[in-house]
């Protein structure tokens, strides 16, 4: 058996991210991944990241409300006001780990118009920005110490007392089943475009996270 302060399912941008800033905050932190980290799906990102930055005129508002305009009015608001409010300074984060973001002709960071937005916001690398991101992540939280649990496939959420409290795992090379405990446990596990066909997700994408969360009793 082992224990951790946070344990994480699913080592894609979103799960990396998470234990970053939780290695960061002095917490033991582990990452559980049925593939290795850098072949996640945020590998396929393609397009880039909005967000808003204030010397080129923009504003976290506009952004807001562009993206509550795009979901046709049925994303979370509060949850898209966090991410427009934070995501400037998360672009400039990233830099500073090392994602090497397109350039303008000024030698500023270089955006593009994607869709349902009014204004260029797309901060991107070339075609692949989810690759570069996952690389430099990777190299982040292995600096920081994050363990990471790497092809092991999750079978079941341990709830007490109406509370997650770490996972049974099977490490995939030897069929071994594990015990995980955390003081709290953050799904991350992706998507689930693979129940539909046809479909250019990738094979890993079957909505396991979100099928264990719902058995656990998850809403």
């Amino acid at each position: 058996m082992f224990d951790h302060d946070v344990l994480i399912i699913g080592a894609g941008l979103a799960g990396m991210r998470a234990a970053l800033s939780a290695r960061q905050n002095g917490v033991d932190v582990a990452v559980v991944s049925k593939v290795h980290p850098v072949r996640s799906h945020s590998n396929a990102a393609q397009g880039g990241i909005n967000a808003a930055l204030q010397d080129r005129g923009d504003d976290w508002r506009d952004h807001a409300y562009d993206t509550i305009k795009g979901s046709d009015y049925l994303g979370d608001q509060d949850a898209i006001e966090i991410m427009c409010r934070e995501a400037g300074e998360e672009v400039i984060t990233m830099e500073n780990f090392g994602v090497i973001f397109n350039r303008d002709e000024e030698g500023r960071l270089g955006t593009r118009a994607f869709g349902g937005q009014r204004q260029a916001r797309t901060f991107f690398v070339a075609d692949f920005t989810g690759q570069a991101l996952l690389h430099v992540l990777y190299e982040q939280i292995m600096r920081a110490g994050v363990r990471v649990y790497e092809e092991w496939f999750i079978l079941s959420l341990i709830v007490e007392d109406g509370r997650c409290a770490g996972a049974v795992l099977m490490e995939i090379r030897s069929g071994d089943i594990h015990v995980v405990r955390a003081k709290a446990v953050i799904m991350a596990a992706g998507g689930i475009g693979r129940v539909f066909e046809p479909s250019t997700n990738a094979l890993i994408c079957t909505g396991d996270g979100m099928s264990l969360a719902y058995q656990a009793g998850a809403e």
